[in-house]
This record gives C-alpha cells, structure tokens and sequence, in this order.
C-alpha cells in the first residue's frame, strides 16, 4: 500500500449503490484503488477519521484481486494512531442545510408527514433523504412532534449521516441512536460528546461505513423519507432531467422494500396489513401476510426553485436513456416500492390502493398545477379522501393555524451552535 502525505484534501467523490458494492466481489473487480485517510504511521498503517464509509470494503476488493492500493493523507506521524482503519498489509460531508432557507411550505409537508405517517404507523426507525423537507421535519420532531405526544413514540432510531438539524431532537431526548453513512462537517465534536448517540471509537470519532449503513438501511428500518425533482404517474422518481442530473445517493437501495425482511415492528406490519387488504381486494383472493417497509417521497408539486412541474406524464430519465443507448433508463425510485407521496395538497396513501388505475387516480389527486394533476377529477378525488387513499390536511386534523416557521425548533445554523452547547461548529459559505 503507498502512502501519501498532503497539506490539503480534495477531490469529487464517486458514490456507487450498494448493488454495485457486490460487483466489486464479481464482475467489476478493481485494479486499483485511490483512498483519503487523515493520518498514518511509519509502518503505513491508516487512520481515516470520521469518514471512513465504504474505504474498507474497497480495499479489500482491491487486495483480493491483486491490485494496487494508494490513499492520500494528510499527514504522517511517528507516534501511534488513534486507531487502525487500514492496516498496512492490505471522507466527504453530505450537503449542510441551513434551516434560515426552509420555507413555509416546507413545514407544512413536514407537519403532515408528521402527523399522517409518523403518528399513525409509529414510524420508530427510518432514514432521511438531505432535503429540506427532511430537515424541516428533523427540526418539528422537538416542538409539533411532542405537541402531539410523539416523544419517544416515533423516529427514535437513525441510519443517515449526522445531521445538524437533528441536534435540537437529540438535545430534546427524542432522539436514541444514529448510525452515520457518512460525516458532516462541524459534528465532529458534537458526535464525540454524545457517544450513546453516535457509534463512535473509545476515543471519539465517528464510526462510518456505508456498506453497513446500506445493508441496515434496507433491511432495518421502518420507513425511508427522500425527494425527487420528477414524478410520473404511475409514481416513478428521478433526479434526472434534462436541466439537472443529480446522484441519487441510497435511495435505490435505502427506498425499496427488502423482501428478506423477517422481523416485525408497528410501522412494518401496519403498512404490510394495508397492503394486503388492498391487494384482497383485486385480483388476489389470498396471499400469506408479509410486512411492508414504508417509502415516502416528499415533493412540492412545483419546484421551489424554478417553478418546473414535478409531476410529468413520462420522465425526462426515459428519453435520456434512448438517447443515450441505455438499456435501463435512470429511475431512482420505482413507482411500485412507493407506499405514500406528499405534496402540499394531500398525502397519497399509494399502499392502500387496490390497483394501478387507483394508485394513478390518488397521484393526480395531489399532484396540483401539473400536467398530471390537470387531469384530476374532483368526484374521484372525494371518493379517494372518503376512504382514506387520499388526505389533506384537514383530513388529518391538522391545524393551518399552526403552520408556521415558528414551529421550528432552531431558525438559523447558529441556532444549532447555541443548542448542542457550541459543540456544533457550523462551516461557512453557501448552502443549496
């Protein structure tokens, strides 16, 4: 393995899903691999740091397969290391956000994931995507959430990177354990003073790894909250359009339903017993019950930034594959591993629909000024309220009144410095 050392870090990290994770062990094994570690010792021994994700794998794909190993680091010191993460025989934040940019729309979806997800399946352990719309609803769980007697009951346990915004939560005692697929930057500190929290060393630092945390992501928790730029009307996602095409993380991995899932909790057998009654209901008379993880996409019908309809009747995804040879286009989320979708109109409960032309019906139903949602039909749409396929916020019980970016917990990034006790050190510069 060579080693080295750097004054500074850098570089564009290339993040592949989990099921290209298993390639590296098959038909996609490594000649070489360009690692980032913090420090090493003489005997090249490598200490990553907070970021240490996927490295290991990678190296170790790399050994089995007789490549060459460098990681950059940067420094080399003669004592010893904080810890080994590489031996010598064989690092990147997520994107800040700063609560001063959520908007009032924001909260209200988030108040309603809240109210009509959280609360009803007791929704304990899940993962947020990195959007606003997460971050307002990390931001509610301290205030709207305890106001509905939810401390405690719901979103208790975390697999994502460690989130500023979920500072106030943890302060609030809401909050019971974060495995991190990766870091973010400022935690450090904060993560180390919270070692019942936070996987972390003996001697502080954050453990990461996102092979781990995919593999718990999937299997492990009850419900994955993310975003998208399009939606079709069937309910398939992508980040990538024809103005933006952006990774799209875990999500794949992370928002699917793992059918080797075996052990229950609320959220996963409430969700699986309306899936199977829905299912009932068509054209199978009986099938063995199974659980159901729930994967919720929280969209505005129009994006904040741009005004450009979110819901569209064919993804830009599909005529970028044809046009660039693919044989399967970029999809990030398959319409059918949906159970629910929000928007600023209404909640589609996709998992309570019986059949595809229900599932299409409830989409239209709260998709707003788009393309799809101009073909709504306001008695169909009634129906769907009536029996629960589809609900606004008053439906839910929600109170306008109440939404308010007052209700979150901290309204700037040095809001969160003061909360965690200045063990949050918030880095500078622009946030999108």
């Amino acid at each position: 393995m060579r080693v080295t050392p750097i004054t500074t870090t850098g570089g564009i990290e290339r993040r592949p899903f989990w099921n290209s994770y298993s390639r590296y062990l098959t038909d996609l094994r490594p000649d070489a691999a360009l690692l980032a570690g913090e420090t090493a010792d003489a005997q090249e021994n490598v200490f990553l740091g907070s970021n240490g994700e996927e490295t290991a794998f990678l190296c170790e794909a790399v050994r089995g397969a007789g490549g060459v190993t460098m990681v950059q680091v940067e420094s080399v010191v003669n004592g010893p290391l904080p810890q080994v993460d590489l031996p010598a025989d064989r690092v990147v934040p997520l994107f800040t956000r700063d609560p001063s940019r959520i908007t009032p729309r924001q909260v209200l979806m988030a108040m309603m994931v809240i109210k009509g997800i959280y609360a009803p399946y007791e929704v304990r352990s899940l993962n947020h995507g990195i959007g606003y719309a997460p971050a307002a609803i990390e931001l509610l769980l301290p205030t709207y959430g305890e106001s509905l007697g939810l401390k405690g009951r719901v979103a208790t346990h975390w697999w994502l990177n460690p989130h500023p915004t979920l500072i106030p939560a943890i302060e609030a005692g809401s909050v019971r354990s974060i495995y991190s697929l990766g870091s973010e930057v400022g935690m450090e500190r904060y993560a180390a003073a919270r070692p019942k929290i936070f996987f972390t060393t003996p001697g502080g630092e954050l453990l990461t790894n996102r092979l781990f945390a995919q593999v718990a992501g999937q299997y492990g928790v009850d419900c994955f909250v993310g975003a998208t730029l399009q939606v079709d009307a069937d309910g398939n996602s992508s980040t990538a359009n024809r103005d933006r095409i952006s990774g799209f993380g875990g999500a794949p991995n992370l928002g699917s339903d793992a059918p080797g899932r075996r052990h229950p909790s609320p959220a996963w057998v409430k969700a699986g017993k309306e899936r199977a009654e829905a299912l009932r209901w068509a054209e199978w008379p009986s099938i063995p019950f199974r659980g159901r993880k729930l994967v919720v996409q929280v969209t505005p019908t129009v994006s904040e930034k741009g005004g450009m309809p979110v819901f569209v009747p064919e993804l830009d995804s599909l005529s970028l594959a044809h046009e660039g040879g693919l044989e399967v286009a970029p999809i990030m989320l398959y319409g059918d591993d949906l159970t629910h979708i929000v928007t600023e109109r209404e909640i589609a409960y996709l998992l309570r629909c019986a059949t595809r032309e229900e599932r299409r019906a409830a989409i239209r139903a709260i998709a707003g000024e788009t393309p799809v949602g101009r073909s709504e039909k306001p008695e169909e749409t009634l129906s769907l309220r009536r029996r629960g396929l589809v609900q606004t916020p008053e439906d839910l019980g929600l109170d306008l009144s109440q939404v308010s970016l007052d209700q979150l917990a901290a309204r700037s990034l040095a809001d969160l410095e003061r909360i965690s006790g200045g063990l949050y050190t918030a880095p500078t510069g622009e946030f999108g």
